[in-house]
């Protein structure tokens, strides 16, 4: 079988901040399987590039009296210093404001104008009178035209969820000058998605995607697909569209074509050929990893511009879910919205890049790194399970036997068992299952352990005639290290190779682990990891708290904490339970018809199924949440929340004293 031909990418950093712990989840989880491929002996490339367009970056530039150039030229040094210190190996790290995005961004506009999937028509906009120019929706402010809620931004609101115009928002202000938006009439251009609809359709269930990722698309495409904007008015800091004057590409168009102009780039400083890896008729293979926050570009947008302009579509596209800091969004007022950088000046990078393998599966789930969890994984599974196999052996070959490992393996099954392990481990790589990958390895590790605790060396060594014992079992024990390291080392790069000079080797290959070494001369152990102390992870949050503080004194994000006028912003209702059904395909799931009187019912889906007979909820009174805004659901809409208590086994609905009536209103 013939190596494979990958091109694999990352979702592009915006180049208007640093980078912090969330990034990095992807970043690590798209580097490890790049490592792991290159293991296998696959030609694998890995291209990213800072998103370095759109009026956030010119407005910054503005306030920091620099051009955007100079702004993204001094961010993208410090997105790759932080890249490099945590071994992420990018092939080719570029950025969206290059020559090659800016052809290849022209060439396939140009294309998809060509083929008639280019629009345009006249659309009303905010504008901001005192700065001249057009408001984006996160550049207007007011308050909700739902709930009433002051300072939202001009799509959503954060306070009730609600999502509407801009110019429904009330008493809106430009966030850029506090003058009062007008309304001005532009021509704009438009990318005719609906025409791909069929093809969509086609492409999104054909393999390309995680189930969950097809099923929330399915929904879309029952909403129907719409135009998608593609031009900004200027002033802007972007591309112009060609052949018209003062438009310009949104973001989002040249940011994907970013791959591809990354990829250029590195064709032409090495040689590759770049039509091999993009024409449509192309045997390679593309991936790219993203956050299931940008599905919708990537997975509609992205491969219909592709289809549209004839170049091939990726492989697949891999999908992760967000971060969380000990079970809740990164805060910046409790120290958990950590940056790069900050991490760095206490703690191990190869922590964090084990600790996520730790987590990471080929789904959508959002990941929890638990502070606490953290420091026992790393202790227990890194310093106490593997490095411990080799600190404990070393001391007996390098002393007692001039650093040379013994003639022959003892226990040739067991180290057999060790490189059997090796396909099971290599597909779980493959599938991006890192988490049951590190629990193999880890189960390794504790027979390997076992083996020594059972020979006990230091005491062998006490007694006349074990000499050669003691030199079998401690080199058997190296083997098995040397097995594991090779394992791990997608995972831990920088400990490979210091493992790699302890063993006095060229490097742990996958195929060179078939067979133990023998009468091979070693080199003295160095302590390969240290244990987290808690003292470093508080340095941690400690100096995440006073960096944020410095730079944004002015409000604390997260507090747990709501005022008075929050909570009376809650619409809680006594509600009768008329009717409780199963919920075909669901497993958790029951439908609730709810009384709330006044003649007037709601349809809520409850999460209770496994904790209550249908028959039981009919007739009862609980309490629901009557003003959060409808969810749609796969299942339908979903009019509001029903309130329960549980403690992670059991879960209730809470009830009403007797006396209380549907319709009633909780003050």
């Amino acid at each position: 079988m013939s190596n494979r031909k990958i091109l694999v990418t990352s979702a592009l950093p915006y180049a208007n901040g640093e980078i912090h712990l969330g990034h990095l989840l992807e970043y690590i989880q798209t580097d490890i399987w790049v490592r792991f491929q290159k293991m296998m002996g696959n030609e694998c490339y890995f291209v990213c590039a800072d998103d370095a367009h759109g009026t956030p970056i010119m407005l910054k530039a503005n306030e920091l009296g620099i051009t955007p150039e100079a702004l993204i030229e001094g961010v993208s040094e410090r997105h790759q210093a932080d890249f490099r210190a945590f071994s992420i190996g990018f092939s080719q790290y570029h950025s969206t404001h290059s020559q090659e995005n800016k052809e290849i961004s022209a060439g396939i506009y140009n294309k998809l104008n060509d083929a008639g999937f280019i629009k345009t028509r006249i659309i009303s906009q905010a504008f901001d009178p005192k700065k001249q120019m057009f408001l984006p929706d996160r550049f207007i402010k007011g308050d909700c035209p739902k709930c009433g809620a002051s300072d939202q931004y001009g799509d959503n609101c954060e306070a009730c969820g609600a999502t509407y115009l801009p110019t429904e928002l009330k008493n809106a202000k430009s966030a850029i000058s506090g003058a009062t938006p007008i309304t001005k009439d532009s021509q704009h251009y438009f990318f005719d998605l609906p025409q791909f609809e069929a093809q969509l359709q086609e492409w999104t269930q054909a393999g390309h995607l995680q189930g969950e990722i097809s099923n929330k698309l399915a929904e879309w495409f029952e909403q129907g697909l719409q135009q998608w904007d593609i031009s900004r008015d200027a002033p802007y800091f972007g591309f112009q569209i060609p052949g018209v004057e003062n438009k310009y590409f949104y973001v989002w168009l040249d940011a994907p074509i970013g791959y591809m102009a990354s990829f250029k780039k590195l064709c032409t400083d090495t040689g590759l050929d770049f039509d091999e890896y993009f024409n449509k008729d192309s045997t390679t293979e593309l991936y790219h990893f993203i956050g299931k926050d940008i599905v919708y570009f990537h997975a509609l947008f992205w491969p219909a511009m592709l289809m549209g302009a004839d170049y091939r579509t990726p492989n697949a596209i891999f999908a992760h879910g967000f971060l969380t800091v000990n079970g809740q969004k990164m805060s910046k007022s409790r120290g958990t919205f950590i940056q790069a950088r900050t991490y760095l000046e206490s703690l191990n990078p190869e922590y964090l890049r084990y600790y996520y393998a730790y987590k990471l599966s080929a789904k959508i789930d959002d990941i929890d790194l638990n502070l606490e969890d953290f420091k026992q994984r790393v202790n227990s599974d890194l310093v106490g399970k593997v490095v411990n196999i080799a600190s404990r052996s070393a001391g007996f070959v390098v002393k007692k036997f001039n650093k040379t490992l013994s003639a022959y393996a003892v226990e040739p099954q067991l180290y057999q068992e060790f490189v059997d392990q090796g396909g099971q481990i290599a597909k779980l790589y493959e599938a991006r299952n890192y988490n049951q990958a590190m629990r193999e390895i880890m189960k390794l590790a504790d027979k390997a352990n076992q083996y020594i605790d059972e020979h006990k060396p230091w005491q062998l060594i006490k007694e006349e005639g074990k000499e050669a014992q003691v030199h079998d079992v401690a080199s058997l024990a190296i083997n098995l290290f040397r097995v594991l390291m090779t394992y791990l080392k997608p995972v831990l790069p920088v400990m490979a190779e210091q493992a790699e000079a302890f063993l006095n080797i060229d490097s742990l290959n996958w195929g060179n682990i078939k067979h133990p070494l023998t009468k091979h001369q070693i080199n003295k152990f160095k302590p390969l990891m240290l244990r987290v102390e808690d003292t470093q992870i508080n340095q941690v949050i400690e100096a995440s708290k006073q960096s944020i503080q410095t730079t944004e004194p002015e409000k604390e994000e997260d507090d747990s904490m709501i005022q008075i006028d929050d909570f009376t912003k809650i619409d809680l209702r006594i509600a009768k339970i008329v009717k409780a059904q199963a919920v075909e395909g669901a497993d958790k799931l029951l439908q609730l018809t709810l009384d709330i009187g006044e003649e007037s019912t709601r349809n809520v889906f409850a999460g209770i199924k496994a904790h209550y007979n249908l028959e039981d909820l009919e007739g009862r009174l609980t309490v629901m949440v009557a003003n959060l805004a409808p969810r749609k659901m796969k299942f339908g809409i979903s009019e509001g929340m029903v309130l329960a208590a549980g403690d992670g086994k059991s879960l209730h609905i809470l009830s009403p004293d007797s006396g209380a009536q549907a319709g009633m209103k909780i003050s």
